[in-house]
């Protein structure tokens, strides 16, 4: 089946908020990847955005939209309520099963900093119907209860200057009973903000998802 190359900005409409999102679906995606973001972060984030450009050279469809919204966000507790960010992920994720122009796409889920304990919790809920993740400067320690329940490939992408992190997904990765991998990434901090770190996160990101996508089925 031919998919016509679709970008959208989109409201996503819950139980009892509408959520901002912007929609790539590239000519024959073979995937579709939810960004879930860290706290303070948006559809907006420049680091996220670069990483969904490269997804989007390589097939793979990409939807970033807002955990929270706007007046949520001003609460800077709420920035860290798992729990919330977890479910507004998992409600995310029915909606696009449901759609027309995704539904049947292969799911994925890419996690920033705390949005991906929000990802692994979601992945644990949904089990098989999440065909992979990517955690990147992850925060995996807010998900240990959840992590073993895990099936989707996981890979745990940390910079190589971040040790704090870097602890937290090395004892995060021993629980994962899935298939996983570690990378690290040399003379990177928290954020890959040096120079080609991103790059390689992204590089790094489109070839998990590649190999752990199939085609959408007609």
């Amino acid at each position: 089946m031919i998919i016509r190359e679709i970008y959208n900005t989109i409201s996503i409409p819950l139980n009892n908020v509408i959520l901002k999102g912007h929609l790539h679906i590239p000519e024959n995606a073979r995937g579709l990847v939810l960004f879930s973001h860290g706290s303070g972060s948006s559809r907006l984030s420049p680091r996220n955005n670069y990483v969904a450009n490269v997804l989007q050279q390589s097939r793979l469809a990409t939807l970033l939209f807002d955990l929270l919204t706007e007046s949520e966000d001003e609460i800077y507790e709420t920035r860290f309520n798992i729990d919330l960010l977890t479910q507004r992920l998992i409600e995310v994720t029915k909606w696009v099963q449901s759609q027309k122009e995704t539904q049947g796409f292969s799911i994925g889920y890419f996690g920033a900093s705390t949005g991906a304990a929000s990802a692994l919790r979601a992945a644990a809920f949904f089990k098989q119907d999440i065909k992979a993740i990517v955690s990147r400067g992850g925060r995996p320690d807010l998900a240990l209860s959840e992590i073993p329940e895990v099936t989707a490939p996981t890979l745990f992408i940390v910079g190589g200057k971040d040790a704090a992190v870097l602890e937290l997904n090395i004892k995060a990765y021993a629980k994962v009973a899935c298939t996983r991998k570690l990378e690290i990434v040399p003379r990177a901090s928290h954020l890959f903000e040096e120079e080609g770190k991103l790059e390689k996160v992204a590089e790094l990101s489109a070839t998990w998802f590649r190999k752990c996508f199939t085609t959408k089925k007609d």
